[in-house]
């Protein structure tokens, strides 16, 4: 049985579950399980900023897969306080990146990297030219840091 929690997210958005047997396509999910692992991880507001960024953003509503899932909420932990505090310009970013196809490049690499760190590293890049280094890391070689 489906949580509840998920179905009422995947509502919100406009996400049609379908069966672990069906390919999904785009504005559908099968990955009720990461998104409930999401849920009970880091709660229902994170697990809403993970399905915003991906379903309201252009092109991104193919990636509600356990890797894309997951890859999104490993970024938005990281640049929390740029989700927070610059909300558009964190979802201008998600609009002009080609999630769809950097995550189909990190499928080439399936059985040699795991597809989650790979596309989070590709959308790190372009998170990170934007908004540089994000404040809640610190530099471990920043002697500013020790006072």
């Amino acid at each position: 049985m489906v949580d509840p929690r998920v179905i009422a997210l995947c509502l919100e958005f406009g996400i049609e579950i379908v069966p672990a047997n069906k390919y999904p396509d785009i504005g559908q999910t099968r990955a009720v399980a990461s998104i409930q692992r999401i849920i009970e991880r880091f709660g229902e507001h994170h697990a809403r900023a993970v399905m915003r960024t991906l379903a309201e953003t252009a092109n991104n509503k193919a990636l509600l897969d356990e890797s894309g899932l997951w890859a999104a909420s490993d970024l938005l932990r990281a640049y929390a306080k740029v989700y927070q505090e610059r909300p558009s310009d964190w979802f201008e970013v998600w609009d002009a990146a080609p999630v769809g196809e950097l995550q189909f490049v990190a499928q080439q690499l399936r059985g040699f990297v795991k597809i989650r760190p790979a596309l989070a590293g590709m959308v790190q890049e372009r998170l990170y030219k934007r908004f540089g280094k994000w404040a809640d890391q610190p530099d471990l070689y920043d002697d500013r840091r020790q006072a």
